[in-house]
């Protein structure tokens, strides 16, 4: 397929029209398995973006392999379904990559209305110079470093934050972090600079959203991390149905510290408590 594909872009007008025939009459299904392969041919993404596009599943497809330039998902956007735009979604840094493909995403008809809500964030501006320097202030001590890190968000719209969020430094990320835009937020934890340290330390921080934190809770990664789940138990902004979830992960010393803990729902400390008497006994949890 992939070689047929190659044989369609032949500089000789005859190779091409002769490869194009014979893919005609090729299945859907082995366009979507060529699509799939991690080392897809770009010769194969070209075509099926140009050719197939309106074709089931091929818009999410291409949406949903890294291998595919983005170029091609441009111009397949339209065809998309939730399943296209999730993938995107999920690989943050591929999407922003390309402003022609975050335009053609924020305007897809087959987003979902949660999808459609975090899209409309691309399309916000600068974030409030007092937001700004009220959340540097609590991250950087330094009055220089916070004033040139103030001065460098300022004036940034969210596709430059989404940006910084994934390449900049640990500054950057503990601030964005608590940026308004809920794709900034993701960005920050899908960033490969990102350490368990920084994670640990957002799991602990109340002063974020319930949504970040239950993001942080549905990272495998993350949920490998004992401190991270440890700290997201005792945060009392985590959503009650995660941290009902996670609190019998818990060591008995720390069972016992929730127990006390007031700050928490009184469900879940009911439920701790429970825990705590259930392991005293040798009663199986």
């Amino acid at each position: 397929m992939e070689l047929l594909a190659a044989l369609a872009f032949d500089s000789d007008a005859a190779v091409a029209e002769r490869a194009q025939g014979v893919l005609l009459t090729q299945p859907l299904d082995h366009f979507l398995a060529a699509l799939k392969r991690a080392d897809v041919d770009r010769h194969i993404c070209a075509y099926s973006a140009d050719n197939l596009g309106d074709k089931p599943g091929i818009a999410d497809a291409l949406a949903a392999n890294p291998a595919c330039p983005t170029a091609d998902v441009t111009r397949v956007a339209q065809r998309m379904t939730s399943e296209g735009v999730q993938a995107l979604l999920d690989n943050l840094e591929r999407l922003t990559s390309d402003s022609k493909l975050v335009i053609a995403v924020t305007k897809c008809p087959g987003a979902n209305a949660a999808q459609r809500e975090l899209l409309a964030e691309l399309e916000k501006g600068a974030v409030a110079l007092n937001e700004i320097e009220e959340a540097a202030a609590e991250i950087e001590p330094d009055p220089v470093k916070r004033e040139t890190l103030v001065q460098k968000l300022a004036h940034m719209n969210v596709v430059q934050r989404l940006t910084l969020a994934l390449k900049g430094g640990r500054s950057e990320r503990m601030l964005l972090i608590r940026d308004p835009n809920k794709l900034v937020q993701r960005c920050v934890l899908q960033s490969p600079r990102l350490t368990d340290t920084e994670v640990e330390s957002f799991a602990s921080m109340s002063n974020l959203s319930s949504e970040i934190l239950r993001s942080i809770s549905l990272t495998r990664i993350f949920m490998k991390n004992y401190t991270i789940v440890r700290n997201l138990v005792n945060n009392p902004k985590t959503p009650l149905d995660v941290s009902l979830h996670l609190f019998p992960r818990l060591t008995a010393t720390d069972l016992v510290k929730l127990t006390a803990n007031k700050n928490v729902p009184d469900t879940l400390r009911s439920a701790a408590v429970k825990l705590h008497r259930k392991r005293k006994m040798g009663l199986p949890s």
